[in-house]
């Protein structure tokens, strides 16, 4: 079963070494050997990175063998980015609620303020304790 773009995109952004690769290749093209400097990993680990990240879509290759040159793909962040904004809309929607909610609160006339001493109730519950507290004596 082949997985969908959007969660392959995900899971290749899953990875720190990764993320640490498409950012510096936003400064700009770099050859493997470039990227490969910052990481104390072996080349074939750098390399297994640049697939996963060549298999999302997110980077590009040269086709200079010595040098193979790495190019970042904008497309698959786009997606991405498109799909985490929605959600942004609808908790910025959700928070402004919140938001107006509290205000109402806090602009309700002083008879409503805590600060005023409730009315006395009698409680059935105490007085059903009292009954059977005295039926155990």
């Amino acid at each position: 079963m082949e997985a969908d773009p959007l969660s392959v995109t995900f899971a290749a952004l899953a990875d720190p070494t990764r993320r640490a690769i498409l950012s510096r290749l936003a400064q700009g093209e770099a050859t493997v050997g470039d990227l490969a400097g910052p990481f104390d990993l072996s080349a074939p680990a750098i390399s297994k990175h640049l697939r996963v990240l060549a298999r999302a879509g997110l980077i590009t290759q040269g086709r200079d063998r010595q040098f193979r040159p790495c190019r970042i793909a904008p497309e698959p962040l786009k997606q991405a980015a498109d799909w985490a904004l929605q959600y942004r809309a609808l908790w910025e929607q959700r928070l402004d609620q919140l938001d107006s909610y509290l205000q109402q609160l806090q602009q309700k006339p002083a008879e409503d303020s805590p600060g005023k001493a409730a009315p006395k109730t009698t409680s059935k519950v105490s007085s059903t304790r009292t009954r059977k507290t005295r039926h155990h004596d």
